[in-house]
């Protein structure tokens, strides 16, 4: 399936080449940048990621937020994503990786959705632009919808 996914990218490419060379040479050129800008991120939660599951056994990521840790888990998972800053495309191979070593996904399902709904770190800047009140019902309400993300993935699978 992923090479179908190169051959469509790669066939579109040659169609803008063909259509404007400017313009692709352009958006080539920003792309880079972007990934310039991304990588150094992506490559230190790679390391983090690493060190954390040369650390940590299976079982011991299994006994923190596995599916037998129960609610203790998914306050303990909730925590984690609330106060950890991770974009998106990192969050989900993290997710991915957790899993297969011990992790639950009812657990996995509120560190995820913490960890793009809430944001402690980042707290400090929405006060400023958005004020206390607004930042602390954002961030409350993200956190109770993680926990409702977490128990319709507890039922669910």
């Amino acid at each position: 399936m992923t090479i179908v996914f190169y051959g469509v990218a790669a066939a579109g490419l040659i169609l803008s080449f063909a259509k404007s060379k400017e313009k692709t040479k352009l958006a080539l050129k920003k792309a880079w940048k972007a990934f310039e800008n991304i990588m150094p991120q992506f490559l230190g939660i790679i390391l983090l990621i690493g060190l954390l599951l040369s650390v940590l056994s299976a079982e011991q990521i299994s006994g923190l937020i596995g599916k037998d840790s129960g609610w203790i888990g998914v306050i303990i998972a909730s925590i984690i994503g609330s106060i950890t800053l991770i974009p998106g495309f990192v969050a989900f191979p993290l997710a991915a990786a957790l899993l297969e070593n011990g992790a639950g996904y009812m657990q996995i399902g509120a560190f995820v959705s913490t960890l793009m709904m809430v944001g402690i770190v980042t707290m400090p800047m929405e006060f400023l632009y958005f004020g206390k009140k607004a930042t602390f019902l954002r961030n409350g309400m993200g956190f109770v919808f993680s926990i409702l993300v977490a128990i319709v993935m507890g039922v669910l699978l």
